[in-house]
């Protein structure tokens, strides 16, 4: 999957009106648009077509909405290309608005949407649609057209990589609001979504043997005890202690925090000496890199421990 929108603006020195001409006249689009003329009567739900100069349609679908001279609502079926022609269409919308008091430069929006399920065509159109746009800008304002691009398309976004992105987004966005001294109560409910919803795209990104499955189990583990959740708190604590042991990459920090997360989740539901046992272990836990040593000591000292009191400083837990 790759981008399900792309949404474009630019201002051209042209009124609307004729903005609106080099969108929907075959004399105009032919100059700039891929040589290709666009068919249609401009009537909702008539079909329309950018036809190549031998005959063969590049592109068709149907009007959807159109108000002359201001909107264009149009789906987008490719044909120029025959893997993406087996893809759903997707939906174009054009809108002209006056950008200045005497109307002769135009704003131009551009939208494309609905590809979700078309990433050959978001791909291919990504850089596309800037061309076409920078064309009919420089004919508009020029009288000529900018001629034949070379434009290599973007590759599409494999699903992984995109699950990878969704994860690490919504991985930041949990330790933002972790990191708030106070959350109401909607707040605690988006961090547990974020949480959780960075746990399902790491499970269709990640290695099934990578770190990654142990450290999204910890940040629904600590999320569940934050919003005071001991049996999903412990459930979770529980996966990322097995999740770590079967890693194969596992740092040796990882192993320190999934005590942690235990000890937590135990002081949550009241096992009070189970949770003390725990953060000892934890506390004692190997972490050879110092910088990372620190870290954890810090994060080992924050709350919530609920009832258990923290030892002194400089003192082993016993």
């Amino acid at each position: 999957m790759t981008a399900p929108q792309h949404i474009y603006e630019t201002f051209i020195r042209a009124t609307p009106a004729e903005v609106w001409s080099a969108i929907t006249e075959p004399e105009f689009t032919r100059r700039y648009f891929h040589h290709t003329s666009f068919q249609s009567d401009l009537k909702p739900n008539s079909p329309h077509r950018y036809v190549l100069a031998d005959g063969s349609n590049a592109v068709d679908g149907t009007i959807e909405e159109i108000t002359e001279g201001k909107r264009l609502v149009m789906t987008w079926h490719v044909l120029y290309d025959s893997a993406m022609a087996e893809e759903p269409p997707g939906r174009v919308e054009w809108i002209l608005n006056p950008a200045n008091d005497n109307g002769t430069v135009t704003r131009v929006t551009l939208r494309h949407v609905d590809l979700g399920m078309s990433p050959l065509t978001s791909a291919n159109v990504a850089i596309g649609w800037s061309g076409v746009l920078n064309s009919m800008k420089s004919l508009l304002e020029t009288g000529e057209p900018l001629g034949d691009l070379l434009i290599e398309p973007l590759p599409a976004a494999t699903p992984d990589s995109l699950h990878r992105r969704l994860a690490a987004q919504a991985n930041g966005e949990a330790w933002d609001l972790l990191g708030r001294e106070t959350l109401s109560t909607d707040e605690l409910d988006e961090l547990i979504e974020r949480a959780t919803a960075s746990g399902y795209h790491w499970r269709r990104a990640a290695a099934p043997d990578g770190p990654q499955h142990a450290r999204s189990a910890w940040l629904q583990a600590r999320s569940h005890t934050v919003a005071g959740n001991a049996e999903l708190a412990l459930h979770h604590a529980e996966r990322c202690r097995a999740l770590t042991e079967q890693a194969a990459e596992s740092a040796d920090f990882d192993h320190a925090y999934a005590q942690e997360a235990l000890a937590r989740a135990n002081a949550l539901a009241g096992k009070t000496t189970e949770a003390m046992r725990l953060r000892e272990v934890a506390a004692t836990a190997p972490i050879e890199d110092d910088e990372d040593r620190a870290i954890f000591e810090s994060d080992l000292a924050d709350g919530p421990w609920f009832e258990i009191p923290m030892p002194a400083e400089g003192a082993p837990e016993r």
